[in-house]
């Protein structure tokens, strides 16, 4: 007699299977096989079969169970004899069996024997005996009793295996013989890709096959991967591994792409070049700029700090060093403004790593949520590469240290009015103190700007340096003001200022330091026509970078050219500074004084209406133009008297959405916390689809976070569920299934609580696709079922569409295709009727999938090419990414795969990075290149094991075994076509029958 359960629970008679065909009776045999002869008593019989709720019966289930068992294994047995297989052992039973009839104790024998083997010092034996044990298993254990899958003796039989395995690699790395066992260590680190001691054997076995390039791409991977699920570093063991590496003089390996994996790399990025442009006109700091070629050149230090007062030239100095060093860092440079001196919205270093790691290449929805996770990602992006960080502007080292890569390679520059001790103590910064300017070069600056009246009048020109405070950017202003009145002695106007000073120092007794400076900055303001004065005021009141002339307008109410020239008057006179051609920014000191002129009053109250009112306006007017289908759901905004942007047609509307990106995030933050909660509740609802489309993910938490707090604190529960469940879909996006589903359960309880049946539709449906995504289809079906009803009753027809395509989908993958090809075309129909094509395409691409299932593929192309039109047409990027996984797969074409996979990559949509990989690795399998192939399914396998995506890891399974039969291997095979079927069966999907009929064959 043999008894397998290191895999699924099998017996044999000889050369006969014993029909083991009870459920109940693989696991009671299989659940004594792994106790290894020790007796189980009834009671841990019963807890493992029923948990908590046995059936009052139980333990009469146990002896019918037990009595079958015995009939079966001891046929010739009489009756009423005592049973030697399974005796009764006090109120249990045990299974005896001999080392040779079980599986489990061969393997455990065989390691045995290899680890004398290894302690004599033969290495040879030891790893054959090794190979030999690991050859018993044919999968996860009593892997056809789901029931028993989080068993403690199941758990602990596969760390055996995992270190027996991790065990036999090291030997075979030592041998020289990796090759053999390179199958199997890829396997298990697939499996497990956060077990750091898997992946730093894979490693350390691709370095001695020489295939180094994998080997460093793997490390670079599970690094990624620890700092996006774990928020962590590698370990020792892990960075070992990767020290090793580096140590070895083996072929030279270029640093990898931000975001390189064993399925398709990422196209290579440029290297981001994040520098503004270099400031015209800069005079001087000779010293300063040899000073900060010492301080990086001698390589001592990492980090610089640039300090001084405001208005020094700190940004202008590192800035024109930076375009001056850029040679010496060859793979890019960052910048950000941290605006520490903002006292409304300083960056937070959240949002600073968000910016840097989309820079650096990770789409938007990969970008962890956490600080810490996000600069762990960071510092692992920057490992070993050269690039110049410019941390422009920061108010704290608390607000700079999470920005600091953990590399010597790159260089940061920090400038900031602060010194910022804690970064010398803690960081070994380098200290920079910028002085204000030498009037030698003050003089060579106003004459630059001035002209010949300098060289005409020194004393003036002297007085106006120190009237100026000898900054830099006061000194620029007083220019303008000076070239602005040609005909005007400069005495005339320097005593001019001298009067403005004199007032402002009556107003500031406490004698403030930047007295000069505002001085030069009320002298200038007082110059302006009423017009041009207002409009400086009122700029203070932008919370957002930079600002656009059609907002300008709103906040002034004028029209779009009046507004355009009124900024023209204020950048000749230095108050406010071009970014782009028709966009402005202005220095952190002229908005503090243009805050102190105009923040309060009636005035501002209206403009900061307008222009949040003009805002909102546009973006829903722009998202109507992007998803017509949608619009009854928005909020219907107050035209404006003031034009707004051109958003009318699809490009213009993204172009503008893609601007204003960081202007909308900062005006639902300013919004929520000054009185206006309808305005950061709406705008972020309005703008949903635009960042989940785009991947957006980092600025779509931070507005809903606001958002939720503002709806909160009015007593909204209904905006309140709509933000949560807008939160979830973003962490679905993510593949962060468990936290969606708490934060979606608690959407439906509010919305029920107020009554809001659309609100709890949407909930609801999401609820079900996060279902569906784990593999429960039936609770899937039921809350969109649910949904449906509601949808309905709501006569919200869009939303309708939606659940019944939903719908449809959880259907199909439970094989009931006519009924979900019903679902679907109804959703098509309704799509069409509403002008919806969004919501028709991804029907569409559901009912390709079925064509396909049925072996139709010509109505699956049709069905793949109509969605694919759809989507390209409305520039629904996940959507395009389905029709070419759908196109590709009907037709084994790798073309549109590998588009399909770029696609999902760049929107960090990991369920679709899963499907497409397993895609491609049938399409390869099928095409006669099963050895690629394996390659994508390990890949996909790995995606899938992190997400939490059942179908698609028993899916990459199935696709192992079928490449492992193409290339000779038919014990893998089965091995992982018996862990597709428990997958499969798991999760009620119909593939289960066709795998089950291959391991019957």
């Amino acid at each position: 007699m043999r008894i397998q359960v290191l895999g699924p629970v099998r017996a044999w008679l000889g050369d006969d299977p014993v029909a083991l065909t009870s459920a109940g009776r693989r696991a009671v045999l299989g659940l004594l096989a792994v106790a290894g002869g020790q007796p189980l008593g009834q009671a841990e019989l019963i807890d493992a079969l029923w948990g908590d709720r046995p059936p009052p019966s139980a333990a009469n289930i146990i002896q019918t169970h037990v009595k079958h068992l015995r009939r079966l294994l001891e046929p010739g047995r009489a009756f009423r004899s005592h049973s030697a297989r399974l005796p009764r052992v006090g109120d249990g039973y045990a299974l005896r069996v001999s080392e040779e009839s079980l599986d489990l104790l061969r393997f455990r024998r065989l390691l045995a024997d290899a680890t004398a083997a290894r302690q004599n010092g033969d290495q040879r034996t030891a790893a054959d005996l090794s190979a030999e044990a690991l050859a018993q298993w044919q999968g996860t254990p009593l892997m056809d009793v789901p029931m028993l899958a989080g068993h403690p003796k199941v758990l602990a039989l596969i760390e055996e295996r995992r270190a027996a395995l991790g065990r036999y690699g090291e030997l075979m790395i030592m041998l020289g013989a990796v090759s053999e066992a390179l199958p199997a260590l890829e396997e298990a680190a697939a499996a497990q890709p956060l077990d750091e001691a898997g992946q730093a054997r894979l490693i350390r076995a691709y370095a001695a096959a020489g295939r180094r390039a994998k080997a460093f791409a793997t490390f670079h991977d599970t690094r990624r991967l620890l700092a996006d699920e774990l928020g962590v570093d590698p370990g020792p063991e892990l960075s070992a591994a990767h020290a090793s590496l580096l140590r070895d003089p083996g072929e030279a390996v270029a640093v990898p792409a931000p975001r390189t994996n064993t399925t398709n790399p990422h196209p290579v990025r440029p290297a981001p070049a994040q520098l503004p442009a270099d400031v015209p006109g800069f005079t001087g700091r000779d010293g300063e700029l040899a000073a900060l070629d010492r301080l990086v050149t001698a390589g001592e230090q990492t980090v610089v700090t640039v300090s001084g007062m405001a208005g020094v030239g700190k940004t202008a100095l590192a800035v024109r060093w930076a375009h001056r060093a850029r040679s010496r860092f060859p793979d890019g440079q960052l910048h950000v403004n941290l605006r520490g001196y903002d006292s409304e919205q300083p960056m937070t270093p959240e949002d600073a790593l968000a910016g840097f790691l989309r820079a650096l290449g990770m789409a938007g929805t990969d970008i962890p949520a956490g600080r810490d996770e996000r600069a762990a990602a960071y510092r692992s992006l920057l490992d070993g590469r050269r690039v110049l960080v410019v941390l422009d502007n920061a108010v704290s080292v608390d607000q700079v240290w999470p920005l600091l890569p953990g590399t010597a390679s790159c260089t940061v520059v920090v400038t900031s009015r602060d010194m910022l001790p804690g970064l010398v103590a803690r960081h070994g910064a380098g200290r920079l103190v910028v002085p204000l300017l030498p009037a030698g070069e003050a003089l060579v600056l106003i004459t630059r700007l001035i002209g010949d009246r300098v060289r005409d009048e020194p004393a003036a020109a002297a007085d106006l340096i120190g009237r100026c405070a000898h900054l830099p950017l006061a000194l620029r202003v007083a220019a303008e003001l000076a070239i602005g009145r040609p005909e005007t002695p400069l005495r005339d106007l320097v005593a001019e200022l001298a009067d403005e000073s004199r007032r402002l120092e009556l107003l500031n007794a406490g004698g403030d330091p930047q007295t000069g400076v505002r001085a030069v900055f009320s002298w200038s303001y007082r110059q302006l026509s009423p017009a041009a004065a207002r409009a400086f005021r009122l700029l203070g009141l932008v919370p957002g970078p930079d600002v656009a002339g059609y907002a300008v307008a709103a906040l002034l109410d004028t029209g779009v050219a009046e507004a355009g020239e009124l900024l023209e008057v204020l950048a000749r006179a230095h108050l406010v500074q071009h970014v782009t051609a028709d966009r402005y920014s202005q220095h952190d000191l002229l908005r503090a004084y243009a805050i102190d002129l105009g923040w309060s009053g009636v005035e501002s109250d209206r403009a900061r209406e307008r222009l949040a009112d003009a805002t909102l306006f546009t973006a829903t007017a722009a998202m109507d133009t992007l998803y017509p289908a949608e619009r009854h759901r928005r909020v219907r905004a107050v035209r404006p008297r003031s034009p707004i942007p051109p958003v009318g047609d699809g490009a213009g509307a993204q172009a503008w959405l893609d601007r204003e990106r960081d202007n909308l995030v900062a005006l639902v933050a300013h919004a929520a916390v000054h009185d206006r909660p309808a305005h950061a509740v709406g705008l972020t609802l309005t703008l949903l689809r635009y960042l989940e489309s785009g991947g957006h993910y980092p600025e779509a938490v931070v507005m809903h976070e606001h958002a939720v707090r503002a709806a909160r604190l009015t007593g909204d529960a209904a905006a309140e569920a709509q933000l949560l469940t807008n939160l979830a879909v973003m962490d679905v996006q993510q593949g962060h299934y468990e936290r969606a589903e708490t934060v979606l359960r608690r959407a439906v309880e509010l919305a029920r609580a107020c009554g809001d049946h659309a609100v709890q539709a949407r909930a609801l449906g999401n609820l079900g696709h996060v279902d569906q995504w784990q593999g429960r289809y039936d609770d899937a079906a039921d809350a969109l079922r649910k949904a449906l009803e509601l949808c309905r009753q709501t006569g919200d027809r869009a939303a309708e569409a939606r659940a019944l395509g939903n719908l449809g989908q959880v259907l199909r993958r439970q094989g009931l295709d006519e009924q979900a090809a019903a679902y679907l075309s109804e959703s098509v129909r309704i799509c069409r009727d509403i002008d919806d094509p969004v919501g028709e395409g991804y029907a569409l691409v559901s009912l390709g999938d079925i064509a396909a299932r049925q072996r139709d593929s010509r109505r699956a192309v049709r069905a793949h090419r109509e969605a694919l039109d759809v989507f390209r047409r409305t520039n629904e990027r996940a959507g395009t990414a389905l029709a070419l996984d759908g196109l590709g797969a009907a037709t084994h074409d790798v073309v549109f795969l590998r588009e399909a996979l770029e696609i999902f990559q760049q929107l960090g949509e990991r369920a679709g990075e899963a499907r497409v990989t397993n895609s491609l690795g049938e399409a390869l399998t099928t095409t006669g290149r099963p050895a690629d192939g394996r390659e994508r399914h390990l890949a996909a396998l790995t995606l899938a094991t992190g997400t939490g995506d059942r179908y698609e890891s028993a899916r990459a399974h199935a696709g192992l075994a079928r490449a492992a039969e193409m290339l000779g291997d038919p014990d893998t095979a089965e091995q992982h076509r018996n862990q597709a079927w428990t997958g499969y069966t798991e999760i009620g999907a119909p593939e289960a029958e066709d795998i089950r009929r291959l391991i019957d064959r």
